[in-house]
């Protein structure tokens, strides 16, 4: 069955907005974990414009599923991904100023710049996962890398999927299906919703695991968050 990690950088926004430590993301992480989450995920920024360096840690201590941390790797990020030690670290391309991620890696042209990174996560023991567009030659590359995992970029999935979801799911199948030849596992995020997960996890099998944060943090400020964490495991676990 596809694993559900929830990412609680939404609710890190909302604190920060107003200062002090309400809405408490350690509080968010286990009540996320009690409903039924396989696993907690965290997007730190050099900016700590939602996740900060000290969530990182507050949020090993209590975290009893799996520990995704995502982020550029950039020195200090390594850094403290080698000393977190996460069930899993996923790289994305993202520059500083960036909003939230919008492209999969290049792994062909960055191939010298991934390599040795991957593998210093991985000597840690840490898996590894590299965010990835939808594009075949890209995942021999990531193989080439060293990476353990793609991750795969949803952003276009969900912008099409109430025009042509066939179309909109097509170059997906066709990374997956090559993914699983290589032997790497398949992670996918961005954008996935209530609408159209079911659609993209019967289509795409092989996916071992979704990170959700947006959509279902927005769902749950009108659901709650038990019943919305149970809706969207429901998604994954009916089909």
């Amino acid at each position: 069955m596809t694993k559900l990690s929830v990412n609680i950088n939404k609710i890190a926004t909302i604190r920060n907005a107003r200062g002090g430590e309400t809405p408490n993301v350690v509080k968010a992480a286990i009540a996320c974990e009690n409903f039924g989450a396989d696993g907690i995920t965290i997007h730190p920024r050099p900016d700590q414009r939602h996740i900060t360096r000290q969530d990182v840690y507050d949020l090993k201590k209590i975290v009893k599923t799996e520990f995704n941390i995502e982020g550029y790797p950039s020195e200090d990020f390594i850094a403290m991904v080698l000393d977190v030690k996460p069930e899993q670290v996923t790289l994305v391309p993202d520059g500083p100023d960036a909003i939230t991620s919008n492209a999969g890696w290049d792994c062909i042209k960055n191939e010298d710049y991934l390599t040795p990174i991957i593998a210093q996560f991985k000597d840690a023991g840490i898996r590894v996962s590299v965010f990835l567009d939808p594009v075949v030659e890209q995942v021999d590359a990531a193989k080439k890398c060293g990476a353990d995992r793609i991750e795969l970029y949803t952003e276009a999935y969900a912008a099409g999927y109430n025009t042509n979801k066939e179309e909109a799911i097509s170059s997906y199948k066709e990374t997956a299906k090559r993914a699983t030849e290589l032997g790497i596992g398949i992670n996918a995020g961005h954008d996935l919703s209530l609408e159209n997960l079911r659609y993209f996890v019967h289509e795409i099998p092989e996916i071992l695991e979704v990170s959700i944060g947006h959509a279902l943090i927005s769902d749950a400020l009108y659901l709650g968050l038990n019943n919305t964490v149970q809706m969207y495991k429901e998604q994954l676990m009916n089909y």
